[in-house]
């Protein structure tokens, strides 16, 4: 296997991944943070929510090791846009892991609530900040940066005609769509901020709809890497443009 489709392949299994492991990690977390008693109620299933953590960061990194995976193709075309692709991706993640380790924490701070820690008073204040680190984490890294980042990728997809331009503009479009529904998050529309579930704070509201065909078209694009790769043709005219160039 050559390596640009040995890399096509590793890239469409990372994105399977990501996209698996962000929705176990809402399995096993499932709506624990919904109930008004959430902070006594994240004590008793804190075992699922350490589970859910653990797929949480399983995600965070494969989704981090796209972009690392892709860059050396992609700078080939957009160097800039390829390098920005890395630092969104990177920042993205940074978030979601932040997202993750509030989770973490919260759990701590439930525990000593159950167990009746002297002047637990403002403990639920606490998990209450927890709550909103956590929601604001998402709203900023799994739709902001990560549509940004989507964009940069997909137009050097599109300009580069590595895949398919119906695929790419796909992803544009989509992209531009889950950034706008992050916007509208931002100023409070269509999206609150009492949801501790990832996937149930992203299909919380009609709005998520403009969050679908992103995620859609990610799946089909990891698809279409595994089964058709990168573009050959493609590919072989910027070999023979990198050898010109050496020679």
């Amino acid at each position: 296997m050559d390596p640009y489709r040995k890399t096509g392949v590793t890239v469409g299994v990372l994105f399977i991944s990501a996209t698996v492991a962000s929705i176990l990690g809402s399995v096993f977390i499932g709506s624990i943070l919904e109930a008004p008693n959430y902070l006594t109620g994240i004590s008793a299933h804190g075992s699922g929510l350490i589970v859910g953590v653990l797929f949480f960061l399983i995600a965070a990194i494969s989704a981090v090791a796209t972009s690392f995976m892709l860059f050396p193709i992609l700078r080939k075309y957009i160097e800039s846009l390829a390098l920005g692709y890395v630092v969104l991706r990177t920042f993205e993640n940074v978030l979601y892991v932040l997202s993750a380790m509030s989770l973490l924490v919260m759990l701590t701070v439930s525990q000593k609530y159950a167990a009746g820690a002297v002047d637990a008073s403002f403990y639920p204040a606490l998990g209450t900040l927890l709550l909103a680190l956590q929601s604001w984490a998402i709203l900023l890294g799994c739709l902001i940066l990560f549509g940004l980042g989507s964009m940069a990728l997909n137009y050097v997809l599109y300009q580069s005609k590595l895949v398919p331009r119906w695929l790419s503009a796909w992803g544009l479009i989509g992209a531009a769509l889950a950034v706008l529904y992050g916007l509208l998050g931002i100023f409070g529309v269509g999206i609150g901020f009492d949801f501790g579930n990832d996937i149930l704070f992203m299909l919380a509201s009609p709005y998520a709809l403009l969050g679908v065909p992103i995620h859609v078209q990610e799946m089909v694009f990891a698809v279409w890497l595994i089964v058709k790769g990168f573009n050959p043709s493609v590919i072989q005219l910027s070999l023979e443009k990198h050898n010109a160039k050496r020679s």
